[in-house]
């Protein structure tokens, strides 16, 4: 474990006290002090009056509706043929978490589903008729591909004090399909659109302080051995560690947001300039007019990826109150932050200059963890397995409520509050699980307190 977490467990477990500049969750550079509903959405205090502007072109892309071609705004043409959303913002309203159901209880255009089966040689490929990812609404003259169907089982438990509680476990089908049956082995995974604050932050981690944590063969035997995912980075056409996504499927802030141009949305770039097609849709689609090649050009592109890279992260709320500190405790002595590590440290010659040298307090590792079959999407992503995911990052959690409107958590959504979530952890953190629910309820409810701060 590095020095630096070690520091923070032994000094949060001792004695009840808040540590310098603890309220800075984005580092000296990157935390804004607001707590709205516009929380999320806030530029690094310090950008200059020419970066202020390229944040308001790239926000502008964010947030605005692209549309089928030929459209006379050519610059937002392109949409399709085939889509889940029409705009960024559509998924990340106010630059925070996808609401992942309706009143009905079924699936918002915020919670994707990713689709693939196993090759010969036993690798995840897109499904053969429908391609990687399951898109539900479609431009005139094309066809949507269908639709996801959840049904909910409710899962009751008991905490060792006799406290009861319900996990609602959720299973998922297609409907209304509209290119025939899928393979019979396609695997379905769910994918809720996290919020955006803090992106440019995790992007300027260094590779080797994500692996100062990592610990793949569990060598100090504590039952946490966190890796690296390895994906392909297309512009500099090679491996690098994975970062973003909920398996930490993408090395970049640049490529996280090209992908979600083209898989989400359909609009092609100088990363991806292919749509996210199958063969059999693409040439079925061939005729239909696009938005340019590509259809977000370079300038366009390089403006959202740094209206993502300098959103602002939130500062923490009640940091220095008793019961806060009380469950920052908890969090460090029940092992929480085996996989949720306090502080990061951002590379120094991150650029901007500004991301450089931070001191970050995400609670994420970047690393995948075995969580359990209870978690499992059986879907392999790059390096990992289908019972693996990235270390969620904590910070501004306690916030989703005041933007987003709900308390929906995990990568589908399945979980009803922060509770739930906790209560759904295992595999490597089954035992930080134990610990939270041997807890007594009073204590159980300053830990969540804790996390509410962050």
């Amino acid at each position: 474990m590095p020095v630096i977490f070690l520091l923070f467990t032994l000094t949060s477990c001792k004695k009840l006290t808040a540590e310098k500049d603890e309220e800075l969750s984005g580092g000296k550079e990157g935390t804004v002090f607001l707590k709205s509903v516009d929380a999320f959405g806030q530029p690094f205090p310090g950008l200059d009056h020419n970066e202020i502007r390229k944040f308001q072109i790239g926000n502008s892309l964010n947030r605005n509706n692209w549309v089928a071609a030929p459209a006379s705004a050519s610059a937002r043409d392109g949409l399709g043929p085939l889509f889940n959303a029409s705009a960024c913002a559509a998924c990340h309203a106010r630059d925070g978490r996808g609401l992942p159901f309706n009143s009905a209880g079924q699936p918002t255009q915020t919670l994707l589903f990713r689709l693939s089966v196993l090759s010969h040689d036993g690798q995840p490929i897109p499904e053969p008729v429908y391609g990687g990812q399951l898109q539900h609404q479609s431009v005139a003259g094309a066809i949507p591909e269908g639709n996801i169907k959840i049904a909910y089982t409710e899962e009751p438990g008991k905490y060792p004090d006799g406290t009861p509680y319900s996990l609602r476990k959720p299973t998922y089908s297609v409907e209304n399909h509209g290119y025939g049956a899928m393979h019979p082995g396609t695997m379905i995974s769910p994918r809720l659109a996290p919020h955006m604050a803090g992106i440019g932050l995790l992007d300027a981690v260094s590779e080797a302080t994500i692996l100062e944590a990592a610990d793949p063969d569990d060598r100090d035997d504590d039952g946490v051995s966190g890796r690296a995912n390895y994906v392909w980075n297309v512009r500099l056409q090679k491996k690098q560690i994975g970062k973003f996504g909920w398996k930490a499927n993408e090395p970049t802030a640049e490529q996280q947001v090209a992908g979600a141009f083209v898989n989400d949305i359909g609009i092609t770039s100088g990363i991806f300039p292919n749509e996210a097609l199958s063969p059999g849709q693409s040439t079925r689609y061939s005729h239909l007019p696009s938005g340019g090649t590509p259809e977000i050009d370079a300038e366009g592109l390089a403006n959202v990826v740094f209206y993502v890279k300098t959103l602002a992260i939130p500062a923490r709320r009640d940091w220095q109150r008793e019961e806060v500190l009380k469950g920052k405790m908890l969090f460090n002595q029940t092992g929480c932050t085996s996989c949720h590590l306090p502080v990061l440290k951002t590379a120094p010659d991150a650029e901007p200059h500004y991301l450089a040298a931070q001191i970050i307090r995400p609670y994420t590792d970047l690393l995948l963890h075995d969580m359990g079959p209870g978690l499992a999407d059986n879907r392999p992503d790059g390096l990992a397995t289908g019972t693996e995911w990235r270390t969620a990052p904590l910070w501004g959690i306690g916030l989703q409520k005041t933007v987003n409107k709900h308390t929906f958590f995990l990568h589908d959504g399945r979980a009803r509050n922060l509770e739930e979530a906790i209560l759904w952890h295992g595999g490597e953190a089954e035992k930080a699980k134990r610990g939270f629910m041997e807890l007594s309820g009073q204590d159980r409810e300053y830990l969540i307190r804790f996390i509410e701060s962050l």
